[in-house]
């Protein structure tokens, strides 16, 4: 028998470490509902599900983002019913005054609702906003996230009976791109030489045998610089293959200049919406410039109106005059249809019928665009619902079975313990040799 190590008792002690550490693990993990409370407890388990967990709560956001954007894309469609609203009534003005009972007194008293429904028009593009963000002047179109200053250089030259107009785009710190489209809006370019130096761009737009001008080249990029104070000489020509058949015109624009040498547009460029928990999951929404000018029903004044699609003729804006001029509008200048004549007044119907068709198709685009802003709601809530059970049942502990192994535990400790007790009285039985 030895009495300076008890060796029974020094078993007991370890199984009843054993039983105390596995029953304090057993009550950590009934008390938090974790299988996995730290990375000793699975390793891997606490990587996969840290993974799971990014994953859900980026679809999560992604869904609030999805409705977020559904709220913007309603704002912007509430505020083109009142425009659809607007142009009927406008359309119904134009009727009304094709009506030769009416004299021209009566047409001057209908032409001045015209020109307030109109100004109505580009106030609503110009002041409709979500989260202090414009909606419908043009803001949201082009490419998503342009992210910065958008400047537009607009400028016309007519050739006979072609009319010739470049537009010159780019945003702060990128290189300028030109474009030279015909009235229709056809692109015209058929040659095109950059002089870096002198900043000057020739653009030769040839025709064929019949006359007609050759429609090539999509957009002609020119690398002028980003400096707003630079300026920029265009010259276009406009050749019948004869030397002496030659017709240019030479325009000096500047980038930092007033309407004459085009506008500035602090344009951000379509919204992209995060749809997805990662990178690149995104969705580009567009809403397109619904004021006037955009659709045809206001213009520069005494101009001809050809309606947003183009081929209306006898159509016109009103003269200059103050009487005439619009209390809100998309560039300085802008005047209404003119309705002063049956004629004219007829010719205002077809291109309010134009506008309002643009109108409905921009509304019907931006319904589209919530419907589909729907499902991908739906679709992110199912995704993040399985991922939750996935990593629930990585993470999370079941609580009956881990009862059972705490009230195991529980019992072998108060054994041991009991145990223990037992294990200390056996030196004890060393006294009984020295009776």
């Amino acid at each position: 028998m030895r009495i300076n190590h008890n060796i029974t008792a020094l078993n007991t002690y370890g199984k009843l470490n054993s039983a105390n550490n596995a029953q304090a693990k057993s009550m950590e993990k009934l008390s938090s509902g974790l299988r996995i409370n730290n990375a000793a407890d699975d390793a891997a388990g606490l990587a996969i599900s840290e993974k799971m967990r990014s994953q859900v709560r980026g679809l999560d956001q992604a869904s609030k983002n999805a409705q977020d954007g559904i709220s913007m894309i309603q704002t912007a469609e509430g505020a083109l019913n009142e425009t659809h609203d607007i142009l009927q009534r406008m359309r119904e003005l134009s009727v009304q005054a094709s009506n030769d009972t009416n004299t021209s007194d009566d047409r001057n008293e209908i032409q001045k609702e015209m020109n307030q429904l109109t100004s109505e028009v580009s106030r609503i593009g110009n002041t409709t906003e979500f989260n202090t963000q414009k909606l419908l002047n043009g803001n949201k179109s082009g490419s998503a996230s342009a992210g910065g200053t958008v400047t537009e250089l607009k400028s016309s030259a007519t050739f006979g009976d072609l009319e010739i107009t470049s537009k010159l785009t780019g945003k702060d710190g990128d290189d300028q791109s030109v474009e030279f489209v015909k009235a229709s809006g056809t692109d015209a370019a058929t040659a095109v030489a950059y002089d870096a130096t002198t900043k000057k761009l020739t653009v030769t737009l040839g025709t064929d045998a019949s006359g007609a001008v050759n429609a090539t080249n999509d957009d002609i990029a020119a690398a002028i610089g980003a400096d707003d104070d630079a300026k920029v000489a265009f010259t276009v020509t406009v050749s019948s293959g004869a030397e002496d058949d030659v017709q240019s015109v030479t325009a000096e624009k500047s980038l930092a200049g007033g309407r004459n040498a085009g506008t500035e547009v602090a344009r951000d460029g379509a919204a992209a919406l995060q749809i997805g928990a990662n990178q690149g999951q995104q969705f580009a929404v567009t809403i397109n410039d619904m004021r006037a000018s955009a659709l045809g029903i206001a213009g520069t004044a005494g101009n001809n109106a050809t309606g947003v699609e183009g081929g209306v003729s006898d159509a016109s804006f009103t003269a200059a005059g103050i009487t005439n001029d619009l209390t809100d509008f998309t560039a300085d200048g802008e005047h209404a249809l003119d309705i002063s004549t049956t004629s004219k007044a007829s010719a205002a119907t077809k291109v309010l019928d134009q506008a309002i068709k643009t109108v409905s198709s921009e509304r019907s685009r931006l319904g589209a665009y919530q419907n589909r802003l729907d499902h991908t709601v739906n679709n992110l809530s199912t995704s993040s619902e399985n991922l939750t059970a996935a990593e629930s049942r990585i993470r999370d502990v079941d609580m009956a079975k881990e009862m059972m192994e705490q009230t195991k535990n529980s019992i072998l400790s108060q054994a041991s313990q009991a145990m223990l007790g037992q294990a200390n009285q056996q030196p004890q039985n060393v006294l009984q040799l020295l009776r």
